[in-house]
């Protein structure tokens, strides 16, 4: 049986730079359909549909979807609202008064498990209704995913600026932190060791949440990677934590922001590199240590996006819409690797997906807990799409000394 009615889609959390790809290939493919009435966009993911803000695709034209696929962000806008049942049953009374049959939400952890709070409204009034979940996360911690759209592109940007970070390293040396998000899950900090291409190259030091942070130890490492090198490049997830779980900048920081959410905001502020910078200054006395934090920077990244990550990011959105209208299915979409390099797509139950965490295998981090291993590139370089840029050097002889023989 065949359902009659509209499709909802709504995009939520943060912004990636292919998550217009799955939004796309959801739309265009749901239309294809003669038993779709309408495709609606909600604004500001499900704060737009608590207040019926939707705007009718079905009018959009084909061309301007294919460029709006190609722009970095959420079309839809976003939201970082965290709905609780009361919200879901208010949302759902919203859908089920605009017929809609078919609910696409393209998300992470809370928008997957969205998803199968207002499908379990719609089962207990007896309502026919579709709702799928469409992974997206830059921080790649969907469980039974092999990766998630989004994460291929900001993974290739992280890579590409700590390549530019370690030649101005080269060049002037000194220390350099570089703070990633990845608040629980260390994959995106962990794609700064794809910048590397000489034995020399940086980061020399990557650190994970995955692993322990201690501070002696951390200073121990930059100590011996300058005292090798003249210089050292580090890679730092925001999320680090000490042996109780409590994160470094918290155990470092004499004031603490809070998010809406009440998290402690990690990246936001620049405080962590700031924080680590002044301890290399003070108990290793390097005068040359400088720090970013990329914030926001590795999300929407316009012309850095991996053309993987595009493709993946559209097929998922296409499978989304495949299996609610042609199987007649819920769940959520998942990507899975075969081969070397493929995927295949599923269709996996929401609750192995919705409010779970997936963090970096052991195999991936190397016994120090401060870098990554082989695997670990072998699973991300696929992921990084065509085209990735290396950086070369010059290669000519030494001239002899004539006049300074030292």
């Amino acid at each position: 049986m065949k359902l009659e009615g509209k499709v909802l889609i709504a995009q939520g959390g943060g912004p990636t730079a292919v998550i217009n790809q799955s939004l796309v290939g959801a739309v265009l493919e749901a239309r294809k359909y003669p038993w779709v009435t309408k495709v609606y966009g909600a604004i500001n993911g499900v704060s737009g549909i608590l207040n019926e803000n939707f705007i009718d695709l079905s009018q959009e034209t084909e061309y301007n979807l294919e460029q709006v696929a190609l722009t970095p962000s959420s079309a839809l806008l976003s939201t970082r609202d965290k709905p609780d049942e009361n919200y879901c049953r208010e949302m759902f009374k919203i859908m089920q008064a605009h017929e809609v049959r078919y609910f696409f939400y393209i998300g992470g952890n809370d928008s997957s498990d969205t998803v199968r709070i207002v499908n379990e409204e719609a089962n207990k009034v007896g309502y026919e209704f579709r709702a799928i979940h469409i992974p997206k996360t830059i921080d790649n911690d969907l469980m039974v995913n092999d990766h998630t759209p989004g994460y291929g592109s900001a993974a290739r940007f992280v890579a590409q600026a700590f390549m530019g970070i370690n030649l101005d390293n080269r060049a002037l040396p000194g220390v350099y932190i570089g703070v990633v998000m990845g608040r629980h899950a260390g994959f995106l900090t962990a794609a700064a060791a794809m910048a590397q291409r000489y034995a020399d190259d940086g980061p020399h030091l990557i650190y994970l949440p995955e692993r322990v942070f201690n501070v002696d130890k951390f200073l121990s490492d930059v100590k011996a990677v300058y005292d090798k090198y003249g210089r050292c490049v580090i890679a730092v997830s925001e999320g680090i934590q000490d042996e109780t779980g409590q994160p470094i900048m918290v155990k470092l920081s004499k004031t603490v922001e809070k998010d809406a959410h009440g998290n402690v905001q990690l990246s936001g502020t620049g405080a962590l590199g700031d924080l680590l910078s002044d301890l290399v200054k003070e108990k290793l006395n390097i005068k040359r240590v400088r720090s970013d934090t990329f914030g926001y920077l590795q999300r929407s990244f316009m012309g850095c996006v991996s053309d993987v990550d595009q493709i993946e990011a559209r097929e998922v959105g296409e499978r989304a819409a495949q299996f609610a209208l042609l199987h007649n299915v819920d769940g959520s979409v998942t990507i899975h690797r075969v081969g070397d390099y493929a995927v295949d797509y599923r269709l996996t139950d929401l609750k192995e997906i919705a409010a779970l965490t997936k963090h970096m295998p052991d195999e991936y981090i190397n016994k120090e807990g401060n870098h990554v291993t082989e695997a670990f590139k072998a699973y991300c370089r696929p992921l990084l799409g065509s085209n990735m840029p290396t950086a070369s050097r010059l290669r000519a002889p030494m001239v002899e000394k004539i006049v300074n023989r030292k």
